[in-house]
């Protein structure tokens, strides 16, 4: 496998998180370049060619499948490319690789936008609306059920540490941001800290930390950018 460096168009978001543990998991050589989202670097013209959601993360291989360059945008798609480029934390047979992805879009569908919805109207939002502080606390709490009812028997969430884990983890982490009680869920609290003992974890979480503080998301401004898109 060549060693050039992966292109990570990252910023240090549970989004993010994903991506930067896979590539240090799988001990692949990477250059981060940073999309700071709260003043719209994600809405440059040289972004928008490989991520033209606007959102970070992106990557650009240098190694692509055919031996040139492929960029990967969506947090989900990038894992799973990762998974076949290297054939780690993805499972080679289809029973285990059905799993894999099965918790990997419950994470992509629901765990991820939900819990982001609870942060937005927990911490973010200029207003405080009850009913929206209730439905996604209560949704996120459910969401932890799920999990906490898998974990079960198992050290992770499938037969083995895989991209499901590393998708899921940054964003448990923060359970605190989210009005969430671990005691609640014992075998989502193990997992966690199962997880976050991990070096390569601890190393993907810690990638361009100091920008995470960079832009405040309650500037106005930063609201502006960050909650204020449409299409035009």
């Amino acid at each position: 496998m060549s060693q050039r460096p992966i292109e990570l168009h990252y910023w240090p978001t549970p989004n993010g998180w994903k991506i930067t543990i896979m590539l240090e998991e799988c001990g692949l050589p990477y250059n981060v370049i940073p999309v700071n989202i709260g003043k719209g670097d994600q809405f440059k013209p040289e972004f928008l060619k490989i991520a033209p959601n606007n959102r970070m993360p992106a990557i650009v291989d240098p190694d692509g499948p055919d031996g040139a360059p492929i960029s990967v945008f969506e947090s989900g798609a990038i894992l799973l490319y990762l998974g076949r480029k290297t054939g780690r934390f993805y499972p080679q047979d289809e029973r285990g690789r059905v799993a894999v992805e099965e918790w990997l879009m419950w994470q992509m569908a629901g765990f991820g936008p939900m819990l982001g919805q609870t942060h937005h109207f927990r911490i973010y939002a200029p207003e405080k609306i009850e009913y929206a502080i209730n439905r996604y606390t209560n949704e996120a709490n459910r969401l932890y059920g799920v999990l906490n009812r898998r974990l079960e028997g198992r050290d992770f969430i499938c037969d083995a540490v895989s991209i499901a884990d590393f998708a899921c983890i940054g964003w448990a982490k923060l359970w605190e941001r989210q009005g969430q009680d671990m005691d609640q869920f014992p075998q989502v609290k193990a997992w966690i800290d199962r997880m976050l003992a991990r070096p390569a974890v601890q190393k993907g979480l810690m990638v361009n930390k100091e920008d995470r503080n960079a832009t405040a998301p309650r500037d106005p401004a930063a609201q502006a950018i960050l909650f204020g898109q449409t299409a035009r």
